[in-house]
């Protein structure tokens, strides 16, 4: 049975590329819902992957598992596509989407890019949301953001769990690079999902994966491993973090001077603090560009000349 075979009736998922997370389509008798929306570049082919599913109809609700612009960033347009839709997010962060503050959401601080979107409700944490005619319980899954949520249907034993764990390990932990102690959130995050005893994954980035063969266990062992390394040495987590945002810039760019990337690398509120309370001792140049170096022995970047590239 493959993964997509595996997934309840009703339920499609749109799996992206790492710019933007993965869309999870719900068809119900009477309405369509959408959790995760993608980043805002890919807004346009998020909306067109949407209408063929919808096949002429409306979407009526937009689920988001959290905030972080790879997964909200196709809201406003979304928003803008289907105008009678509701959109329901988490709690944590709903007073800053409804005063629209970019730096408390995060995105001033990364150098990522949001559009302003409206919320019209809320993903309580121990509610459930109907989705393609099942209840879909809310489980709180910090970590990896304070304030993010997974989805699961305990019929089917499905969960959807957005960053907090992927085939091969989970999200950058943020609140760890700002000097709180989350590495503890995550290894609690990890237990629910154990404790959840889910048998299809559909995580927020990469494929959809089952219990087959120990798939689902062996991926939370994993991350369990990848947690310890990270607990070891909060270095290597802050080193890791700051090459995951230099290539979502990437990903997004494609190519710019390298001049340029470097410019923003030392000017992003996010790179300069993990730089300067890791790194502290080093200069902020030098270590940009090892990190780079690092990106290019592992084939996601290339230098072209002067330039850098996405590869």
């Amino acid at each position: 049975m493959t993964a997509a075979a595996s997934l309840p009736p009703g339920v499609t998922v749109l799996e992206r590329g790492w710019l933007s997370s993965n869309n999870v389509f719900f068809e119900g008798r009477e309405s369509f819902a959408l959790v995760d929306s993608g980043y805002c570049t890919h807004a346009q082919q998020t909306i067109a992957l949407v209408r063929r599913l919808l096949r002429g109809r409306a979407l009526d609700l937009l689920l988001n598992t959290h905030l972080h612009s790879d997964h909200c960033g196709g809201n406003a347009a979304l928003q803008s596509a289907f105008p009678a839709m509701q959109t329901r997010i988490p709690p944590g962060l709903a007073v800053h989407v409804r005063d629209w503050d970019p730096v408390a959401l995060t995105y001033v601080p990364t150098g990522q890019q949001c559009p302003r979107f409206r919320m019209d409700g809320l993903l309580v944490p121990g509610t459930e949301v109907m989705l393609a005619d099942r209840a879909w319980q809310i489980h709180a899954a910090p970590g990896h953001d304070p304030h993010s949520v997974i989805l699961f249907e305990p019929q089917s034993r499905t969960l959807i769990s957005a960053d907090a764990l992927w085939e091969n390990g989970f999200g950058v932990v943020f609140p760890e690079l700002e000097g709180e102690h989350a590495f503890d959130e995550v290894a609690a995050t990890l237990d629910l999902i154990e404790r959840l005893r889910p048998e299809v994954v559909i995580p927020g980035h990469g494929n959809v994966f089952t219990d087959e063969q120990a798939g689902v266990a062996a991926a939370v062992t994993r991350a369990r491993s990848r947690l310890a390394s990270f607990i070891q040495d909060p270095a290597r987590h802050a080193r890791h973090a700051a090459k995951v945002l230099l290539k979502f810039k990437l990903l997004e760019l494609q190519r710019l001077p390298y001049g340029e990337f470097e410019a923003w690398a030392l000017a992003t509120p996010f790179l300069h603090d993990v730089i300067a309370r890791y790194y502290g001792e080093h200069d902020a140049s030098a270590l940009v560009r090892s990190l780079v170096q690092e990106l290019e022995k592992s084939g996601a970047a290339a230098m072209v000349g002067d330039d850098i590239m996405n590869a």
